[in-house]
């Protein structure tokens, strides 16, 4: 029997007719108005966000040790820039991802459950896409379906996949993709086992959160959040199956996750699919020449937020050596630490096609919904453009042809973290 919960109830049908959110979120609105950086979203986000739900985005696997290195590693990449290089704005940030023409070399990455960090959920990550011109990630752990993306997002997007058991599911939600328009699929390798997030563990993390003393006391301290909850309809994973509530995460994952999927387990996914795809959890020279031999189109390195396996290498200090393995021809997207357009910037100099992020607009879209996430694009876009102009590269094109000329390597140092707040600030910023 489930149990009684105002959701259950029906309490959503009579609150989503009060709109008391109004009064709740103007706090949030404020504090989202004087966001200068992405460090500064972070904190809006924290300032509006359940707990555990901020602690669930915030976190990494164990210690967060490839957490933290992820951030640092770009902090030991030095931009040599070059003078009197004739350029003038505006600059052309336009490029390519998965043979599309997009507006921003630089998009949000597939992620799940976006509806427990605001009520818009991907809906408001979608219309952001659609608002800078760059391509789109839908999770297959959605709490948004594909029809309701596709009505808000007509550009290029990308669908994610992870590797389920269930052949025939695969089949289906391929077929969905497909028919809402789908250019791409991404199929993340990383997710095999799950990985151990300690922060979820102490607060007793559930989708949705379980109605216990310290849950609902946590709840009382951010209104705007949990009216936003209360007032709306159960999340569900919507890709999959409507009828599968989002509170059976983790016995689904169990279920349907295949430990034992292997290349010809890729091959045979492909050939399903027949279309450009991505192998999503790229991390080693070998592992990428193996997926291009296997009909992968494109090489997607990441960590998987530094929520899997502690002590993953950062992203972008593996970069080069994927770039190196494959060629200059197949294409790679490379997700991972970024917080600034300055990361993107190296990333790209370094031999990714396109960025992928995923906690920036996370904490835009906790922090204020659909303009929260606008913003958090616009922030990397303005900082990615003002950092190619003092680099000297007047389009993207230009960055990556000269790139491992301008990026070099240092030591770590105390002065990149400048006061003992920058841990709280999500090294760097934050200042309201």
């Amino acid at each position: 029997m489930a149990p009684i919960t105002p959701h259950t109830l029906g309490v959503h049908k009579i609150l989503k007719h009060i709109p008391l959110n109004a009064i709740f979120d103007l706090p949030a609105k404020r504090r989202l108005a004087k966001a200068v950086n992405i460090a500064d979203l972070r904190l809006c986000a924290k300032a509006r966000a359940h707990k555990m739900v901020f602690d669930y985005l915030d976190s990494g696997a164990d210690d967060e040790i490839s957490l933290r290195r992820g951030k640092d590693a770009y902090s030991e990449l030095e931009m040599h820039y070059h003078i009197l290089s004739g350029i003038k704005p505006p600059l052309d940030l336009r490029s390519k991802v998965f043979g599309c023409d997009v507006d921003l070399p630089f998009f949000a990455c597939p992620t799940a459950g976006n509806r427990m960090f605001h009520w818009e959920g991907e809906t408001a990550a979608a219309k952001a896409a659609e608002h800078h011109g760059t391509l789109y990630g839908l999770s297959s752990l959605a709490t948004t379906g594909i029809t309701e993306i596709s009505k808000v997002h007509s550009g290029p997007k990308v669908f994610q996949l992870y590797v389920w058991k269930d052949r025939e599911l695969v089949k289906e939600v391929l077929a969905k993709a497909k028919e809402g328009g789908f250019n791409a699929l991404a199929l993340t390798v990383d997710f095999t086992w799950y990985g151990n997030r300690e922060r979820d563990i102490r607060n007793e993390f559930t989708i949705p959160p379980k109605y216990t003393i310290k849950q609902m006391v946590e709840a009382i301290k951010k209104p705007a959040w949990t009216y936003d909850f209360l007032s709306h309809e159960p999340y569900n994973y919507a890709c999959i199956n409507s009828d599968v509530p989002a509170d059976s995460l983790a016995s689904f994952v169990a279920n349907q996750i295949m430990p034992e999927f292997d290349w010809k387990d890729a091959e045979w996914l492909l050939g399903e699919w027949n279309g450009p795809a991505a192998v999503k959890g790229v991390c080693r020279p070998d592992d990428a020449i193996r997926a291009v031999e296997t009909g992968f189109s494109t090489m997607w390195v990441s960590n998987h937020g530094a929520r899997q396996l502690e002590t993953s290498p950062a992203t972008i200090d593996v970069l080069p050596s994927i770039r190196e393995a494959v060629g200059p021809d197949v294409e790679i997207i490379m997700d991972g630490g970024v917080q600034r357009g300055t990361d993107i910037a190296k990333a790209l100099a370094l031999g990714a096609d396109a960025v992928g992020v995923g906690k920036p607009y996370l904490y835009g879209l906790a922090a204020g919904g659909a303009p929260g996430v606008i913003k958090a694009l616009d922030i990397l876009r303005v900082e990615l453009d003002r950092a190619m102009g003092l680099l000297g590269t007047g389009t993207v094109d230009d960055l990556k042809k000269r790139g491992p000329g301008l990026i070099k390597r240092r030591g770590a140092s105390a002065r990149d973290y400048p006061d003992r707040y920058a841990f709280e600030r999500g090294y760097g910023g934050g200042v309201i």
